[in-house]
């Protein structure tokens, strides 16, 4: 992840958002889409190199490897991790000089917008891998995000939804907590935890991502829908319902629920850390946390914090709260966390489309992501083999996490795709603002409308 995720645009003037979209546009100038395959190379041998924010661990980008060479021993690929906030800087000369990856991750919203001219149309590939039906073998929203100007810019290897919490389990044990249905409850078991002196919920208030899921899902308490409508403009910023979502996300502030200092939080690794570590009991995480039901990730992961011998703690997925009070379920969204884009000039090609194909159409590549519970797989046949899976604590794990697939497998709606970068910024800045008193939640709808406007979305 995720994640990914969301993996989001950071907050940056205006100014110089418009000097980063004219460089945008100069170098899709040099990048077209060139559909010459005439040096393709080998489909069965060769190196592909594959650039992406996420795996965010090798050890994860190594499984697929290591799996995918079962079949094709003779296709070397070198993955390399790029960290999300150098992922533009880096990504961008690369791909116009021709000397960059064959294969790069492709995120829905701002990223295809700005690396879809160097990407490969796949909609043929997507058709050879799977039948001209291929549309209905795949999640729909896995198409949408990552389609522009009639293109297919990669193919999605697997989806995350947002939307929900996670709790400590052993922490609500410890302390004979329910989880949080609606705001008091909340406000309630933070109350407890602090009495107790440990940390209630953590957030990375610094990063526009996960400050958008977290207005997402109060917005889907306020009014279900709304968020897309405005995000897609058949509503204004200015609507009364997300007026109402910023000021309950104010509330979150002022009543002691979100953590001191959270607008300077990153989520990862602060806010991650300070939850896997035992700090706090709540984090506001998508399905991408899934990986951390596992014995496996859950013990890498506390290594990663810097916790030595750390025993894993099981951790449960749990709704969003109804902080409106209107009786609403605050639903999930999601997005294909991300795509695998196929560069014009690379000189592997036919090894990167065998690669490409085995990731997001086989049985066996969709099973491999499906098992290492990161991403819901893109095949909508294929679901966890929970035989493979090792579980911290099945008995109070395995019922929510099944619950948990099955209820993203049904999302529709979108979570990064309708939202341009300088949107992303919009609602960061909003977020802080409001947050930290600095703007009324009035006046910070206000601007945000006036932000998208001036980004160019069109209003009914």
């Amino acid at each position: 992840m995720r994640l990914l995720l969301t993996q989001k645009a950071r907050l940056r003037p205006l100014s110089i958002l418009a000097a980063a979209t004219l460089a945008v546009t100069t170098l899709a100038a040099c990048g077209g889409d060139s559909g010459d395959s005439s040096n393709a190379g080998s489909a069965t041998s060769g190196t592909v190199n594959w650039w992406g924010w996420t795996p965010t661990d090798t050890a994860t980008a190594n499984t697929y490897i290591a799996a995918f060479n079962k079949q094709y021993p003779n296709i070397k690929i070198n993955y390399k991790l790029v960290n999300i906030s150098d992922w533009v800087a880096a990504l961008r000369p690369a791909l116009a000089s021709g000397k960059g990856p064959d294969v790069f991750d492709m995120q829905p919203g701002a990223y295809v917008t700005q690396f879809k001219s160097f990407a490969v149309d796949q909609t043929a590939l997507a058709g050879q891998a799977l039948g001209s039906d291929w549309k209905t073998k795949v999640a729909p929203i896995g198409i949408s995000g990552l389609s522009a100007d009639g293109k297919l810019t990669a193919l999605s290897v697997g989806q995350v939804y947002a939307g929900t919490l996670w709790i400590n389990a052993d922490i609500f044990k410890k302390f004979n907590l329910r989880p949080p249905t609606t705001l008091s409850e909340w406000k309630q078991v933070c109350q407890v935890l602090k009495r107790n002196k440990v940390g209630c919920f953590v957030q990375g208030a610094a990063q526009e991502g996960f400050d958008q899921d977290t207005l997402q899902s109060i917005a889907n308490s306020v009014q279900p829908g709304l968020w897309t409508k405005v995000s897609n403009g058949e509503a204004r910023w200015t609507d009364p319902g997300i007026v109402r979502t910023l000021a309950i996300w104010k509330d979150l502030f002022d009543s002691g629920i979100m953590q001191p200092g959270a607008v300077g939080y990153q989520q990862y690794p602060d806010s991650n850390n300070d939850f896997l570590t035992g700090k706090y009991g709540m984090v506001m995480m998508g399905t991408w946390y899934t990986q951390y039901t596992t014995t496996k990730a859950m013990t890498a992961a506390l290594s990663a914090a810097g916790v030595s011998g750390a025993k894993p703690f099981p951790i449960l997925p749990v709704a969003f709260p109804d902080v409106a009070g209107a009786g609403n379920i605050s639903e999930m969204y999601g997005d294909a966390d991300f795509g695998l884009a196929i560069s014009t000039k690379s000189k592997a090609r036919a090894a990167a489309e065998t690669f490409v194909k085995w990731m997001a159409t086989s049985a066996e590549g969709q099973q491999v992501i499906a098992d290492q519970l990161n991403d819901l797989p893109s095949l909508t046949s294929v679901t966890p083999n929970f035989d493979n899976v090792e579980l911290v604590d099945p008995a109070i794990q395995k019922g929510p996490v099944r619950q948990l697939i099955t209820k993203a497998s049904a999302v529709t709606e979108p979570r990064q795709a309708l939202l341009s970068a300088d949107v992303q910024n919009g609602i960061l800045a909003a977020a802080t603002s409001v947050a930290t008193g600095k703007a009324s939640p009035q006046d910070a709808a206000k601007t945000l409308q006036q932000a998208a406007e001036a980004a160019g979305v069109t209003f009914k």
